[in-house]
């Protein structure tokens, strides 16, 4: 079982905190590790690295080939990387994932992509839920890059996210 692991995040609706001067919800900080200090992983070592803290709909082109090739850059030194990413852009951080590694033949590690519909201050969050099951995914599925989240794992390509249902969903099904 895989026991390095590199938690790369980019902010996200995971990630907003709430400023009690406006009532708004906004990418003020990483609040990953409170998050991460909340769970039980033993024998696993975490590696972070905090990109930048956006909202994914605010996320150009270089910012989704920077998390690309920062993903790139991790193959050879962690077991598997998990990106904390925001729900809107998701699926187009993913899939440049993909393409970059396919093109590279990098894809020798597990590659997840998770976040949250609801920030984790929210007490309705699926922040906890979401981060635990990339964390088991990551050490148990093969070299590829997934979505990880409310329960199921879908591979890229053809990963989208589904409004009506407020998840995932994989044109591959």
């Amino acid at each position: 079982m895989r026991k390095h692991i590199t938690i790369i995040s980019t902010g996200g609706t995971i990630e907003k905190t709430y400023c009690a001067s406006d009532g708004s919800l906004r990418n003020a900080g990483s609040v990953l590790d409170l998050l991460l200090q909340s769970l039980q992983v033993e024998g696993v070592e975490l590696e972070r690295i905090h990109l930048f803290d956006k909202d994914s709909l605010d996320m150009v082109a270089a910012d989704h080939e920077l998390l690309a090739s920062t993903v790139e850059d991790q193959i050879d030194r962690t077991d598997g990387v998990i990106v904390v990413h925001g729900t809107d852009r998701l699926s187009v951080s993913g899939e440049r994932i993909h393409d970059r590694l396919v093109a590279a033949e990098s894809m020798s590690i597990p590659v997840v992509l998770t976040g949250a519909m609801r920030p984790f201050e929210l007490r309705t969050s699926d922040a906890t839920q979401n981060v635990t099951e990339a964390l088991l995914a990551v050490r148990l599925l093969d070299a590829g890059v997934y979505c990880v989240m409310h329960g199921q794992v879908l591979a890229f390509p053809g990963v989208t996210k589904d409004l009506e249902r407020g998840t995932f969903v994989s044109s591959r099904e």
